[in-house]
């Protein structure tokens, strides 16, 4: 059968035309893409942004350490507390919360020794592990060389932060911390890799980075299957970092 070039053209235009119709007949009013519930949650924020919302666990406010334990021995932690803050008691080991947490909102303020001793690794150091395995370095940076990986603000030996934004040593530093855990399936196998994002005094240093794996001083990080909600860890690392101002949002 001979097809002609016009009948072609016409079968074109035929099968375009639903397609026509159909982007040229759709007119939505506005509410067709507005939804009203469900009603958003109102918290009341706090005086300064620094200051916990209504919605938070505020786990140190300078009054006690009774929201932590010691994670060495599980009795009450032997750090220092005095006016307000708390500091390491080198020696004397970690600190972790009583209460475990996942998906996470962070804010927590620290500062370096104000007696400058050491360089690098030995000057002020400390680190807050989320979920107990995954660390936020804390680290005297200002003016003290270490590797990129290993300075303060990054996500330790996996990724440096995006600028050097430390204060001088007895300054406070604040990190705010929007940590998503790692999900993980009935085998035991990671699904869906932790991520956070870090912003130290103000400036943003991680950019919602995906974590490799638990913190590891030598190696290569790999997941390992863990409950949904854990401790956040306070190391004690030898220095007198202090901290204070400590509050968590679950998301």
């Amino acid at each position: 059968m001979k097809i002609t070039k016009h009948f072609c053209t016409m079968l074109l235009v035929l099968a375009g035309m639903p397609l026509m119709a159909q982007q040229k007949d759709i007119k939505l009013p506005p509410e067709a893409t507005e939804f009203w519930e469900p009603v958003v949650r109102k918290v009341t924020p706090g005086s300064e942004n620094s200051q916990a919302p209504s919605d938070a666990i505020v786990i140190f406010d300078g009054s006690s350490l009774s929201n932590f334990v010691s994670s060495r021995s599980g009795q009450n932690p032997e750090w220092n507390l005095e006016n307000g803050v708390m500091t390491v008691a080198p020696g004397k080991g970690d600190i972790e919360t009583k209460m475990g947490f996942g998906d996470m909102q962070l804010h927590i303020e620290w500062s370096a020794p104000t007696v400058i001793k050491g360089e690098g690794q030995g000057r002020g150091n400390s680190g807050i592990f989320l979920m107990s395995h995954y660390e936020v370095q804390v680290l005297d940076s200002y003016e003290s060389r270490t590797y990129s990986n290993g300075q303060a603000a990054s996500i330790y030996k996996q990724y440096p932060p995006l600028v050097n934004a430390m204060k001088a040593p007895g300054e406070w530093n604040t990190y705010d911390i929007y940590f998503t855990a790692p999900k993980f399936n009935a085998d035991g196998m990671v699904v869906s890799p932790a991520r956070v994002t870090v912003v130290h005094n103000g400036v943003l240093v991680q950019n919602n980075v995906e974590i490799k794996g638990p913190t590891e001083y030598i190696g290569i990080p790999n997941y390992k299957a863990h409950p949904d909600e854990l401790p956040i860890k306070l190391q004690d690392h030898g220095d007198l970092v202090s901290f204070r101002n400590i509050w968590v949002r679950k998301l």
